[in-house]
């Protein structure tokens, strides 16, 4: 089939022709596609904006309850992951991903009405222990529904599909945090912080909507399947453990969720040091939440145009691994830079680089690896990856920091600290990227078997 063919024009003109063209140009979307990746677009849009409205607050309300109580707020975060990841993956053993998926969105919007009407109600001292259980519960929440997010996308989109779209799909997630970042920005010194709680529970409730559009479309699409898998209308099965227990069993997975662990502890690092520059920057709270949400903005507008030009044709010209060691190659020199010059300027300056570096290329890149691996495997250890190995760096992260400052020791210790760390890091994504492309090919030989001579394209 001739791709640049495409549906006749309407009549009066071409826009769905000059639509295509322009598509065309950012992204290599095949016949078919199209509908599946606008539904993905507006879901992840959706969580993405909820978050970022969100995260901003979460960041003043963790100024507001003491820079000293941050390591315990990273704890009560991993707590909360442990609790939550049995339960979910119950649901996913239980129910079909039509109905698990929403049922967890809508678990976290009714929390976020919750929280709204506690910060409604409550005074001056109450403010402050909802900003805590706030602070604990949105860095929850943004690893699940995230999480949730890109296990249904690996579970529609092939790998080679995956190596195309991902990135541009992506981009979505770049808009919706643009959006977020930049109301919650506006709007913080004059709207009060439970006006938008509610605005962000009902961005999610239009995630669950697109969600469902993804869902009705999933099945038109090609995705060569893995030995095992269950029909997507069907429940998963399995143990409610298996995310942990298939993790630890597999090579494969240990060395994902390494990826992860190296990549949360350095970002830790670096977030406890913004932290403390917004402290003895802006001592005024409105302030400080809008200068959260400036960095975000600044992030996220460099994240789109590499997402939108750069990140698929990435991928295909140089693999995987590579792809994913561009991250840690390039936190190896940021960290060295730091550790021989610790100014506030490198400091915000290579963090708005390297967050930039891990939302364009880096997480989509992350996400081609489970498309190799079984429906169980994209939902259950991933889940666990994605959240509990995330805050358990989070963790090693956040008591390293405050066990280097009990020291006596500066922002040179921490950096000079991280460079080995993401040393290690870059070698385990060069392991990472050898094994899904051996992986991906066990996967092609498995499909072109079952098809046959017969099936087979001239």
């Amino acid at each position: 089939m001739n791709r640049a063919a495409g549906p006749a024009a309407p009549p009066g003109g071409t826009p769905d022709r000059s639509a295509a063209a322009w598509l065309g140009r950012l992204v290599d979307v095949r016949p078919g596609e199209a509908p599946a990746l606008a539904w993905s677009w507006a879901y992840i849009f959706s969580i993405l904006a909820a978050y970022y409205v969100l995260r901003p607050i979460r960041d003043q309300m963790g100024i507001a309850g003491g820079l000293e109580n941050l390591p315990w707020l990273f704890t009560g975060t991993l707590v909360g992951m442990l609790v939550l990841n049995v339960p979910f993956a119950w649901l996913v053993k239980t129910l079909p991903r039509a109905r698990f998926v929403p049922l967890t969105y809508r678990f976290f919007a009714a929390n976020i009405l919750l929280f709204a009407g506690g910060l409604y109600v409550a005074g001056p001292e109450g403010d402050v222990w909802i900003g805590r259980a706030f602070f604990v519960w949105l860095s929850i929440f943004n690893l699940f529904v995230v999480s949730v997010f890109w296990a249904t996308i690996v579970d529609v989109f092939s790998t080679e599909q995956g190596k195309r779209l991902f990135g541009f799909i992506a981009a979505g997630a770049t808009l919706g945090a643009i959006a977020g970042s930049a109301t919650t920005a506006i709007l913080a010194r004059d709207v009060p912080t439970w006006a938008l709680l509610v605005g962000a529970a009902v961005l999610l409730e239009a995630a669950v909507f697109s969600m469902r559009g993804l869902a009705r479309l999933s099945d038109r699409l090609h995705r060569a399947p893995v030995a095992g898998d269950a029909a997507p209308a069907e429940a998963i099965g399995g143990s409610a453990f298996a995310g942990i227990t298939r993790t630890f069993r597999s090579p494969y997975l240990l060395n994902i969720g390494l990826f992860l662990l190296l990549f949360s502890i350095t970002s830790t690092f670096l977030y406890f040091e913004q932290a403390g520059i917004a402290k003895r920057s802006f001592p005024d709270r409105g302030a400080q939440t809008a200068f959260f949400a400036s960095v975000d903005l600044l992030v996220n507008v460099l994240t789109l145009g590499v997402q939108f030009f750069l990140t698929g044709r990435i991928v295909r010209r140089i693999g995987v691994g590579p792809a994913l060691a561009l991250l840690p190659a390039a936190s190896i020199l940021g960290f060295a830079a730091l550790a021989v010059s610790p100014t506030i300027t490198a400091i915000v300056v290579f963090q708005v680089l390297r967050r930039a570096g891990n939302f364009a290329i880096a997480r989509p890149i992350r996400e081609v690896l489970f498309t190799v691996v079984p429906r169980e495997d994209r939902y259950k250890a991933k889940n666990f990856i994605d959240t509990v190995v995330y805050r358990v760096g989070d963790q090693l992260g956040a008591w390293s920091f405050a066990g280097i400052a009990a020291l006596g020791l500066g922002s040179t210790a921490v950096a000079v600290t991280a460079v080995p760390l993401s040393a290690a890091w870059l070698v385990n994504s060069l392991w990472l990227g050898r094994r899904q492309a051996e992986r991906q090919a066990r996967q092609a030989e498995v499909t072109a078997a079952a098809d046959g001579p017969g099936r087979r394209e001239p």
